[in-house]
């Protein structure tokens, strides 16, 4: 590998503004792992009762299981043939179990976790069940994970909520090493950009359901996660940065030689690193504040999914580590983009990967100060470890330095030659509190618009007013009552084709919410994740149709030029309808404890 640069400064600045203000939460938690730690192989302290329950199902592996000094693998899966990226998860126990077995260990499927799918709930009563669902996997997970017979873990995840919740539970079981073992992306369907299109036709009236619906299916169309660069495939890269994968893993296609090959390799890796093996890694040592850091620069060369930044803050505080909007705001502005991936692009995560790749951007990163390279990964010491790609030759993994030069500069570029200088998403400050808004799908002079809001209180009424001509002009389209504490903060993407062609049509056009957008979204500029909420008092509930609003991603800034605006009532909406049916009687107790957006919304953390 070339030798890196010396850090940024400023990079070094964050770090130990994160470090500083993460000093004693993060000691606690430590020590508290320690002491778990301590007592060594979990099923040596378990009762003879106790052990002949945990293996009593587990035929031939008994034996082994009765073997103190043979480690044992908790398997947490997300498995479900619902969701095309967890679909391929359903063989992957056997394969896990298999290459333990080989190795004189064993493997049990700890827990099966809840999973939704995003994409079919987009508009539906049941996305408002979809960020809470991260803090229930966490909670499922701890419950597989709390029979206390493990020495590792193996997490099987890829979704928005899925992997989040996941590392949160990795995190709390900090003593235990893990590994996350991704699914892969599905096959290249129709280009994301001819979808888009037809999407918009059909909400402009200019074409019927039938053409709609084969355009759909053309573009999801087989087993793996969507192709786009949303949270999914956000979250992979995350995982690879942070050193939780093994390297190259992330984009490797579903039932693929390598990718079985990968998961073999894996289970290896993770029994190599539990207190029976060679080198006690745990978890909670990779998960530290330079990890963190070196997630976050990975989200901005990436112009990944702005759900990461509600997600980044929740996962880091189950790891002690405290990290703040600011701190995204100061890394955006030194780290560049160097990729452009569906909705920041043309291409798709495959095409991503065949340009180089992770290992490649993670290389260019590297040499340009811009990561930490002194980091624990599940690899070995060193972030170094994640710029190689993996290869198979003769039914061996072999890993291969990253590709000095892009395979494709339009989708992938050295960092001397940047798509953009500074990051893919912008904190906003202002009068209406605190919102991000995703800049990389933005065109230059969308950055900057200053129009009459229009409020509304759900997407049916914003998609009603589209239908009747209410919005054919200028217009800041303002959804509140969004928020954790409101509905769950459900995503909104179903808004995205309407702005989509009002900006067409030459309006100015953006969008305020204290809600969500779907990774997928992003050539509307969007205000979103707006803190404090609508339910909570934030202003946002006292805008009027009519107000000047200004969003300005150039300067990071987001306020009404309203007079005497802090002086009215707060409109309080009936929002009973959001309390009942599709199971959201049951998360009554999770919207009343929500955290704030800018603290991740997180209810068990």
């Amino acid at each position: 590998m070339e030798n890196t640069m010396t850090l940024h400064p400023k990079l070094a600045d964050v770090t130990q503004r994160i470090m500083e203000r993460s000093k004693v939460s993060r000691h606690n938690y430590l020590d508290k792992v320690a002491q778990v730690a301590k007592s060594g192989p979990r099923r040596a302290h378990l009762s003879c009762g106790n052990q002949a329950h945990a293996y009593a199902a587990m035929g031939a592996d008994k034996s082994t299981l009765l073997d103190e000094r043979a480690p044992n693998i908790g398997i947490i899966t997300a498995y479900n043939d619902m969701l095309s990226a967890h679909q391929p998860f359903e063989t992957y126990p056997t394969q896990i179990k298999a290459a333990a077995r080989a190795l004189g260990a064993t493997a049990q499927v700890a827990a099966g976790v809840p999973a939704m799918c995003d994409g079919v709930t987009q508009g539906q009563p049941g996305m408002e069940l979809s960020l809470f669902s991260r803090d229930t996997i966490a909670m499922a997970a701890a419950i597989g994970l709390s029979h206390n017979t493990f020495d590792a873990a193996v997490f099987l995840g890829v979704c928005d909520k899925i992997v989040p919740g996941l590392v949160i539970a990795a995190a709390t079981f900090g003593h235990l090493p893990a590994i996350f073992l991704p699914a892969g992306p599905m096959p290249s369907g129709i280009s994301n950009d001819e979808k888009t299109e037809v999407r918009k036709r059909f909400a402009d009236g200019m074409c019927d359901r039938e053409e709609l619906m084969a355009a759909e299916m053309a573009s999801y169309h087989g087993p793996g996660t969507c192709t786009f660069y949303g949270t999914a495939n956000s979250n992979q890269m995350l995982m690879e940065f942070m050193g939780l994968h093994l390297p190259g893993a992330s984009f490797v296609p579903p039932n693929s030689d390598l990718r079985s090959a990968l998961n073999v390799q894996g289970t290896a890796q993770v029994l190599a690193n539990t207190q029976l093996g060679d080198a006690y890694t745990p978890t909670a040592k990779i998960l530290d504040e330079k990890a963190w850091v070196n997630g976050i620069v990975g989200l901005m060369a990436t112009g990944g999914s702005t759900n990461l930044v509600l997600h980044i803050p929740a996962m880091a505080r189950a790891a002690g580590v405290i990290i703040l909007p600011q701190d995204f705001a100061d890394i955006s502005e030194i780290v560049p983009l160097l990729a452009k991936v569906y909705p920041n692009g043309l291409a798709d995560v495959n095409h991503f990967h065949a340009a180089g790749g992770l290992p490649y951007l993670i290389s260019q990163l590297l040499n340009a100060g811009l990561l930490h390279e002194d980091v624990k990964t599940i690899t070995g010491e060193g972030l170094h470890h994640s710029s190689r790609q993996a290869v198979l030759k003769d039914g061996i993994i072999r890993y291969a330095e990253a590709p000095k030069h892009s395979l494709n500069q339009k989708i992938l570029r050295p960092i001397h030659d940047p798509f953009q200088i500074s990051g893919g998403l912008q904190n906003l400050k202002g009068n209406l509190g605190t919102a991000v808004v995703k800049i990389s799908a933005v065109a230059t002079d969308r950055r900057l618009i200053e129009a009459p809001a229009a409020v509304f209180h759900s997407q049916a009424a914003v998609k009603n007013a589209f239908q009747s001509g209410a919005l054919n002009r200028d217009v800041i389209v303002v959804v509140r009552y969004q928020g954790p504490s409101a509905n769950g903060m459900p995503e909104l993407h179903n808004l995205t084709p309407f702005l989509a062609i009002l900006q067409d049509r030459g309006f100015k056009v953006a969008l305020v919410t204290d809600g969500r957008m779907s990774g997928a979204s992003g050539k509307v500029p969007a205000a979103i994740h707006l803190s404090p909420e609508a339910a909570d008092g934030g202003p946002i509930a006292q805008i009027k149709d009519g107000d000047i609003l200004r969003l300005d991603a150039l300067n990071g800034t987001l306020e009404t030029l309203a007079v005497n605006w802090r002086d009215r009532a707060i409109v309080h909406p009936d929002l009973s309808d959001n309390e009942h049916g599709m199971g959201r009687e049951l998360f009554s107790v999770f919207r009343r404890t929500a955290g704030p957006a800018s603290q991740g919304a997180g209810v068990v953390i």
